[in-house]
């Protein structure tokens, strides 16, 4: 049984960030090129499987290492939270390219570039939680993706209306709902992982 394996869990925060930030970006890039759908799920559900199996070692390191460089639940939170967004992302993907969309909404192309700023803020946060010496300007990213969060809700509520409010088939409604559900959840969990990462500098900054 190991005694630290302070890189081990460093590692797994930054390259489970990474993989979310990769498939935040073929997500853009398969509502901005809706023919491409099939294939451009398939890569963010590679994706989505390494999150999984980053997310599985490192809950199991957990049980094999006698000192960590931040409290047993602070690192259970913060990878489980991490995998939560790569989760939704996955989510909304998946129903673009089950549900044969048509036809992209302006809106899910908003709440996906809303969410890659989100994750590309996470990904530099957890870069930048070895050392926490000055925590000013981890505190200052999860700032930010709060509010893109913020931004989400609004932009969801948008959709919303206009997708009731026009005279759409119900079934294309319930498709969209359920896609724009899972993107706005999405950036739900990033402010979930910045609320966490932010009590860990205020309790180790």
């Amino acid at each position: 049984m190991a005694l630290t394996r302070d890189k081990l869990f460093w590692s797994a925060f930054t390259d489970h960030a990474q993989q979310t930030l990769s498939a935040s970006k073929l997500l853009v890039e398969m509502l901005e090129n809706l023919d491409q759908r099939e294939s451009l799920a398939a890569q963010i559900k590679e994706h989505e499987h390494r999150g999984d199996q980053i997310t599985h070692d490192t809950v199991q390191a957990l049980h094999q290492t006698w000192i960590t460089p931040l409290d047993r639940e602070e690192i259970h939170a913060l990878i489980s939270g991490l995998d939560d967004v790569l989760d939704f992302l996955d989510s909304a993907s998946d129903r673009i390219a089950l549900y044969e969309i048509k036809q992209i909404r302006p809106e899910a192309i908003d709440l996906a570039k809303t969410l890659l700023a989100s994750v590309g803020d996470i990904a530099k946060a957890v870069a930048m939680l070895t050392d926490m010496k000055d925590p000013q300007p981890l505190l200052a990213l999860c700032k930010s993706i709060n509010k893109y969060e913020h931004d989400a809700d609004q932009i969801f509520r948008r959709a919303l209306a206009r997708l009731f409010n026009e005279k759409n088939d119900p079934i294309e409604v319930m498709k969209w709902r359920d896609i724009l559900d899972a993107l706005e959840t999405a950036t739900d969990r990033a402010e979930d992982v910045a609320n966490i990462i932010e009590g860990i500098v205020l309790e180790h900054g």
